[in-house]
């Protein structure tokens, strides 16, 4: 007898109280899921529930097995989790997907510091949008990623949100560059230079949105994929890029926007996993990439107090 296979059946009837509805949910018909919980009842020695015309409940016996039952189904679904693994080669390895904007002291912070914690385990890590790793974390082939919100996090597991005010790179000799401060509508008349709205949707819409709503309507949005590219639309003196405070170099000087109207949110995304070992890993890295986002970025808890000023890094000129 297929025990596992029985005792999903009885999981199955347990749940929904009702034969014909389990049927369906197993997609099988009626009589076979009879005569499979009959089998599981003789070599089990015990009646697992009463049946009558009207319905169906679990007897005493019923009741204290199906824990147990469900504790062996899960672990069965486990088994194959970690099969699968060690069969594409993925045990003992982290994959983990990070936007392409967190610079390489970031990323090299965040390898030396997962390398410290978990020695034992392999960092594999791809560059990619938001929009994407949400799509290989349903698909399962990420396990963790950094993630700009909003975004859709259905069924995912979240870390802290956590805040990074936007300021604006404009060219060295804009009349701009000399003020301390600036408000989004002074930027008016000027091009905006963003990221690729597919790699993150919703923080592209939320900030054009926002831009608008202070009154600063973008004549032209230039959508830069490489650093580079966007460093060479600001530098032209006609467009802009809103990014986080970042260290003035040749041609360029960052300033902070009045009121922080910009705030990036950002959080750590992981998958649901059964393999606990893995749910671990996994659990590990998110600690780490989020302590590694705060110490290296300036970014904080968005309920938390401001961030302390912090050290700039360079920036890529863009967000994604």
């Amino acid at each position: 007898m297929n025990i596992v296979g029985h005792l999903g059946c009885f999981v199955a009837v347990a749940e929904e109280l009702h034969f014909g509805r389990a049927a369906e949910r197993l997609g099988m018909a009626q009589p076979p899921l009879s005569q499979r919980i009959q089998r599981l009842e003789r070599e089990l020695g015990v009646r697992l529930f009463d049946r009558s015309s009207r319905k169906v409940e679990l007897t005493a016996p019923g009741r204290l097995l199906l824990d147990e039952a469900r504790d062996i189904l899960t672990r069965v679904d486990r088994v194959y989790s970690v099969a699968e693994r060690a069969r594409l080669g993925e045990v003992g390895t982290v994959r983990a997907g990070l936007p392409s904007d967190l610079g390489g002291p970031i990323v090299a912070a965040l390898i030396a510091a997962f390398r410290d914690r978990r020695p034992d385990l392999r960092l594999d890590l791809r560059e990619t949008g938001t929009a994407e790793q949400v799509r290989a974390l349903a698909e399962g082939t990420l396990d963790a990623g950094i993630v700009r919100h909003p975004c859709d996090s259905r069924g995912l597991g979240l870390g802290p949100m956590l805040g990074q005010p936007l300021g604006v790179l404009l060219p060295a000799g804009a009349a701009l560059a000399a003020s301390p401060d600036v408000h989004l509508a002074d930027l008016v008349g000027r091009d905006l230079v963003v990221f690729p709205r597919e790699e993150a949707p919703g923080a592209y819409d939320e900030a054009l949105a926002a831009c608008r709503r202070h009154g600063y309507a973008p004549p032209a949005v230039h959508e830069a994929r490489h650093p580079q590219f966007a460093l060479g639309l600001v530098l032209a003196g006609t467009a802009v890029a809103l990014v986080p405070r970042t260290d003035d170099s040749a041609g360029v000087t960052w300033r902070p926007l009045v009121g922080e109207p910009l705030v990036w949110r950002t959080s750590c995304a992981w998958r649901r996993t059964r393999d606990p070992e893995h749910e671990r890993a996994i659990a590990d890295f998110t600690a780490v990439a989020t302590a590694v986002l705060r110490r290296e970025a300036g970014m904080a808890p968005l309920d938390a107090a401001p961030p302390r000023r912090v050290v700039s890094r360079p920036s890529s000129g863009f967000l994604a």
